[in-house]
């Protein structure tokens, strides 16, 4: 029943935006429904579709999913001194190379960890295998008759 209650407020609060004459306010409660429900959806699909535009394409052909993440248009410089030199970096530049260092480094710091990680399992493997081989070998050995029978197996 609260679903019912607030879906009929929201009905009446987006009557001013769904162009409906002010003469017809008599208008059946089922049209009224209809119109909110076919205006809010309408909206919703155009800014959804709006939002996604060729970002699947631009992934599937090895890009950024839009064309503001990187590349030469975000990389380089929008400009450059007459005599060649090049112009100072922006803001968002020096920020986008922080980041990229710091994302750099982090990705360095996990690879070395992941490589101290491996080395210490295999000389924990190691370790484990030459203590099962120690314990065998101070097993008690077969005497007498049982060792004469197994060389001879």
């Amino acid at each position: 029943m609260a679903a019912l209650q607030l879906f009929v407020l929201f009905v009446f609060a987006a009557i001013p935006y769904l162009r409906i004459p002010t003469s017809k306010m008599a208008v059946p409660m089922r049209q009224l429904c209809c119109a909110a429900v076919r205006q809010c959806w309408s909206r919703s699909l155009y800014l959804s579709a709006a939002a996604q535009a060729g970002s699947q394409w631009r992934v599937q052909h090895g890009l950024a999913r839009s064309g503001s993440e990187y590349g030469p248009l975000t990389d380089l410089p929008d400009w450059s001194f007459a005599d060649g030199r090049p112009a100072p970096p922006l803001k968002g530049q020096e920020r986008r190379k922080g980041e990229r260092e710091k994302f750099a480094r982090r990705v360095v710091s996990l690879s070395s960890e992941v490589d101290r990680g491996m080395e210490r399992w295999r000389e924990r493997k190691e370790d484990e295998k030459a203590r099962e081989e120690k314990k065998m070998s101070l097993q008690l050995k077969p005497k007498g008759r049982h060792l004469l029978t197994a060389k001879t197996k």
